[in-house]
């Protein structure tokens, strides 16, 4: 399978997103009238429990030690939308500098992680995991500190779900997605 990085980097920076169908067949673009943001600001929060994990430093973070380990979390589930195509379109993106795992290590195991890619002040999350309860969690209070630190305007989830509502995500429509996209495209910041 031939990848084009830059026709791919391009569709994410207008709002889109790839998917494969449940077969894993058919890999297409897709857009939503709504995005979900996980907020970069004050607005951004967790439970206390999860305060006290990460006051107990159980965990390690890494940024890309184990990328396709991570790739291999997220897809495996009973449906996925990561197909065998998605995951070498994200290995070439990874390699290419744009794909990234940010993990979570506990006793030298992988915890948890998020995959996604980073345009610049950008970062679309794409899939997270667990392996060990709490990796993923941790793994979201750490990369939104990350992105902080860096200067990130934006932190796209694509989709609700209750467990990112716990952390204060919020969905935005579509216009003012692309409006903070642009913003976002126009802000140097790297992910490492």
């Amino acid at each position: 399978m031939q990848v084009d990085v830059s026709s791919i980097l391009e569709g994410y920076a207008q709002g889109y997103f790839l998917m494969s169908d449940e077969s894993g067949k058919d890999l297409a673009w897709y857009t939503s009238r709504e995005r979900t943001l996980i907020p970069l600001d004050d607005q951004f929060r967790y439970p206390k429990s999860l305060r006290r994990v990460l006051n107990q430093n159980r965990f390690t973070v890494e940024i890309n030690k184990a990328f396709m380990e991570v790739v291999e979390g997220c897809a495996d589930r009973e449906t996925t939308w990561i197909s065998n195509d998605l995951k070498e379109i994200y290995w070439t993106l990874h390699e290419a500098g744009w794909a990234h795992s940010f993990e979570t290590w506990q006793d030298g195991k992988l915890a948890g992680g998020i995959l996604g890619l980073a345009l610049r002040g950008a970062f679309i999350g794409e899939s997270m995991f667990f392996r060990i309860p709490d990796g993923s969690k941790v793994a979201m209070v750490k990369l939104v500190e990350h992105l902080r630190a860096r200067n990130f305007v934006l932190f796209d989830a694509q989709m609700m779900n209750p467990h990112l509502e716990r952390f204060g995500a919020y969905v935005i429509n579509n216009r003012g997605y692309k409006d903070l996209l642009r913003q976002a495209l126009e802000r140097e910041c790297s992910l490492i």
